[in-house]
């Protein structure tokens, strides 16, 4: 089973400046979570008013058909309308998180797009950066089109991008911390010289949060804990939706400069009297 919806990409709104990971092309530039919702239920409706496309999952986690008596996540998400991403959630070795991934394909069909993360430790889920490096690099010799949860470490990113990795996912702050982006200027030098998407994952905590990551440049955003968090879940999908949209049109649009002293909006110049 072929896990790549369209959702609509020729007729969405924003067709003319898409999202392109691994050669495909999205409308949504937030791409969500399934971890932490109340029930299945929850997770479709937040994904829906979230207007995401590409939904990633815990291939350790989640039922996807194997245990045919709990709830399968490709009811809730269907394949023909959402791209679903594998990810290594819980992996802490190279060797763990390269072999979810080919779980993954062996139970999808052949599904050649997935999230690797391997984390360093249980306190802080900090990405272990050299097991990162190298399951990448293994993952991608085998095939695989690696979206790579990361540290903001500008040179770690360089590294990742020219083993083969299709997307760089630097944190924003620890993962479901909700502190939103601690270090702009690290965020800026990674997305200043990659040639991939780079999108913020991990720290957002609202949707002030994901604006200032795309007014930056990012080139999306991926939250679970913001979302499924929240007081009201599918509202908050909503908000991010719109802050995700907000962002990218004020970082096309260019923001004026940063200025000490006042600049009138009404030029004193060639008054009548």
């Amino acid at each position: 089973m072929a896990l790549s919806g369209d959702n609509r990409v020729m007729n969405a709104p924003h067709c003319s400046d898409p999202l392109v990971i691994a050669g495909k092309s999205y409308h949504s530039r937030l791409l969500t979570g399934t971890g932490k919702f109340k029930d299945m239920d929850e997770t479709a409706r937040a994904s829906e008013a979230a207007g995401a496309q590409i939904v990633t999952f815990a291939v350790r986690r989640m039922n996807l058909g194997q245990d045919p008596g709990q709830p399968n996540l490709l009811d809730a998400l269907p394949p023909h309308r959402y791209t679903l991403l594998p990810n290594t959630a819980g992996c802490y070795n190279a060797e763990d998180a390269v072999r979810t991934c080919q779980l993954a394909r062996e139970l999808l069909d052949g599904h050649a797009l997935v999230k690797l993360e391997v984390l360093g430790d249980s306190k802080t889920l900090f990405p272990d950066v050299v097991q990162t490096l190298a399951a990448a690099k293994t993952l991608v010799a085998d095939g695989f089109q690696v979206m790579v949860y990361t540290s903001d470490d500008p040179i770690i990113a360089r590294e990742l991008e020219a083993i083969g990795c299709v997307a760089i996912m630097p944190l924003a702050a620890p993962i479901g911390s909700g502190l939103g982006i601690q270090n702009k200027y690290n965020l800026l030098e990674i997305i200043e010289n990659a040639k991939v998407p780079v999108l913020v994952d991990a720290g957002v905590g609202t949707a002030s949060d994901a604006a200032i990551a795309m007014e930056l440049g990012c080139d999306g955003v991926l939250m679970n804990t913001a979302i499924a968090g929240a007081r009201d879940p599918v509202a908050m999908a909503g908000a991010m939706r719109k802050a995700i949209q907000a962002g990218r049109e004020a970082f096309l649009a260019g923001r004026i400069p940063r200025r000490r002293n006042a600049s009138a909006s009404s030029p004193v110049d060639g008054l009548f009297f």
